[in-house]
């Protein structure tokens, strides 16, 4: 007579840095959204997971390959040690900024890959949760703030560079290897990625030349080799301005979790209204419109901290700079345990959570 297997399940909640983050970017969230669910969660074993950092480089479509080939050795790797069989561990993909263009897409390739619409879905992904990922584009004000703040320093080319393009200073980042998430209490530096490189898309050849420069500040040694550098990153990051392939993600996403219960949510970064220089929210991404299907699966993550967007968008994982942070990882939590209690009930998610959508108005 066999016995059932009575050990939990897995919950492997994996996350992945975006544009030029690094395995810090999370700092002490991955450890502390563990400890929330491992106390509010039956019958799972929790396991928050960072990819190794990547290097944010080339095709989007090539890193989808790289984390999709990590992330299968992972699950068969758990589940083994579980001896529940293919789909016992239950996965939760996490992105921030562009790392959420790499959890969607691994998603959806995972399910255009099946052998049928019918077929189940393995790895056994619940849920896909994005912080502050542009999936319509950068709102366009963020671009404008951080021309003007470049062109106040046009003198110096380091500022040029690192106000839109980010900082040089990281060249050659870690190649991604499995590495299980050990958060430390270190201090975490801050980003480089947070200054973007598509604005060269949208504000010219002028500003160009000018990250051209910065490029040439930190690799003065080797102009070509840091022009190389920053051409590759643009096309890695240009994705942000593809609109038609923005639209046809965000639809695909929705639909998943309409038609086969993952779900999917977008936590994007509000910035209240501060007068008298700023009357009105700001967001470092472009909203849904209201009506519109995805409108419910973006939740406003409240910063009444940052002082722009950008800050409030690198700062999303510090609570010392976002003071809503803590809100941040209990929602987080709740998406989580929303998405666990579809897959045991068997029920599609036709509704979003955890409650009030696409409210900027707090």
């Amino acid at each position: 007579m066999t016995t059932a297997n009575t050990t939990p399940d897995p919950l492997l909640v994996v996350f992945i840095h975006g544009f030029k983050g690094t395995d810090e970017t999370f700092g002490e969230f991955p450890k502390r959204l563990h400890h929330v669910l491992s106390e509010t969660v039956d019958n799972v074993q929790v396991e928050c997971i960072v990819f190794p950092a990547y290097e944010t480089k080339g095709e989007l479509n090539a890193a989808v390959t790289r984390f999709a080939d990590w992330l299968t050795t992972l699950t068969v790797q758990r589940e083994n040690e579980h001896g529940g069989g293919a789909g016992s561990a239950k996965i939760v993909l996490c992105g921030h900024s562009m790392g959420g263009f790499l959890a969607a897409d691994s998603l959806l390739e995972f399910m255009k890959t099946r052998p049928d619409h019918g077929a189940p879905l393995w790895p056994k992904i619940v849920a896909c949760i994005t912080f502050d990922t542009p999936f319509l584009g950068i709102n366009p004000s963020v671009v404008k703030n951080g021309v003007t703040k470049a062109a106040e320093y046009a003198n110096t080319a380091t500022t040029v560079g690192s106000a839109i393009f980010g900082s040089f200073a990281g060249l050659g980042a870690k190649k991604a290897t499995e590495t299980r998430v050990a958060p430390s209490n270190a201090s975490t530096p801050t980003p480089a990625w947070g200054k973007w490189a598509p604005a060269a898309f949208a504000v010219g050849g002028a500003l160009l030349a000018g990250a051209a420069a910065g490029g040439a500040y930190y690799k003065r040694d080797d102009l070509n080799q840091g022009y190389s550098w920053l051409m590759d990153h643009m096309k890695y990051a240009g994705n942000v301005w593809d609109e038609s392939t923005l639209r046809s993600r965000v639809d695909a996403l929705v639909s998943a979790q309409e038609n086969d219960g993952i779900l999917f949510q977008n936590f994007y970064v509000h910035l209240p209204e501060a007068p008298p220089t700023h009357l009105i929210p700001r967001t470092f991404i472009v909203q849904p419109k209201r009506t519109s299907r995805e409108w419910k699966h973006f939740t406003a993550a409240r910063n009444g901290q940052a002082a722009d967007e950008v800050q409030g968008h690198t700062s999303m994982f510090k609570p010392k700079m976002n003071d809503g942070y803590y809100n941040l990882g209990l929602d987080t939590a709740k998406v989580i345990r929303q998405a666990l209690h579809l897959i045991r009930t068997a029920k599609p998610a036709l509704e979003a959570v955890p409650g009030d959508k696409g409210n900027t108005e707090k």
